[in-house]
């Protein structure tokens, strides 16, 4: 049995530059067709479809603020610039953008929804429930009906957690929040709707708490005496250990030699 015969150099090197070439010019030629493809008009965004919570804004809004953002065709558009062009809306707290074939742009959205205002009166500022601050507007009906929060920028979420705790506590005896505050120095201060100023102090939201329920527990109690209830209220300082300072509205103190105080 003769064995074969080792191919002379020269020709084993014309068979791989043709091998070569052929696989270059088939992709060039893949490349070229999917050039032509994804360039093809039939792929030019026609239609964006927006689903989801969209009870703050209409079609106006989004072409103002998304479209003049969007670019490239249903192939080469970029679903991550897209889904931010989306979330910079005014009450856009979420989106997800997906592609519908051969030309259709889909976004499903979740909008903010206000807990709270944050901030002074003219920051034009909102917290929405998951304690993540925002730009919006509001209408005045609207704003007066929330209570205002404010604290350190990075606490926004504590702030959040802590008036979601308090107010069931408050709305239980007829109060409710008008502000809730922490202060630089980590202190927390209420004021009520009914005028009322109370200083929380520092401390865990459970230590916090304790304190709180402390003197609501005691606060019916303790009004009573005088003939009046939780409205009457005009401060109180939870700050002592194991005791609370309280002020009535029309109710005063005497010192020991008998000197009336307001």
């Amino acid at each position: 049995m003769k064995k074969p015969m080792p191919l002379p150099a020269d020709v084993r090197l014309m068979n791989i530059a043709t091998a070569l070439l052929v696989a270059v010019f088939v992709l060039l030629t893949l490349g070229g067709w999917a050039w032509w493809l994804i360039r093809h008009p039939g792929f030019a965004l026609q239609t964006i479809t927006v689903q989801g919570e969209v009870n703050r804004n209409n079609a106006f809004a989004f072409r103002t603020h998304v479209l003049p953002k969007l670019e490239g065709n249903f192939f080469t558009i970029d679903l991550a610039k897209a889904r931010l062009a989306f979330e910079a809306v005014p009450w856009v707290r979420v989106a997800v953008v997906h592609r519908d074939f051969p030309n259709r742009l889909r976004a499903v959205l979740l909008e903010h929804r206000p807990m709270g205002l944050w901030g002074d009166e003219d920051a034009g500022t909102l917290i929405n429930e998951q304690g993540q601050v925002f730009e919006a507007t509001l209408d005045d009906a609207d704003a007066e009906r929330l209570p205002r929060m404010k604290g350190p920028a990075a606490e926004s979420q504590a702030v959040a957690a802590m008036y979601l705790a308090l107010s069931p506590r408050f709305q239980a005896l007829d109060m409710a929040i008008e502000l809730l505050e922490l202060t630089p120095r980590g202190s927390w201060r209420v004021q009520t709707q009914q005028g009322a100023q109370i200083e929380l102090g520092r401390g865990s939201r459970t230590e916090i708490l304790q304190r709180l329920d402390m003197f609501l527990t005691t606060l019916k109690q303790v009004t009573a005496r005088y003939g009046r209830g939780a409205s009457a209220v005009a401060s109180a300082d939870l700050r002592h250990k194991d005791a609370y300072a309280l002020r009535l509205h029309g109710v005063s103190t005497v010192d020991a030699n008998n000197k009336q105080k307001p």
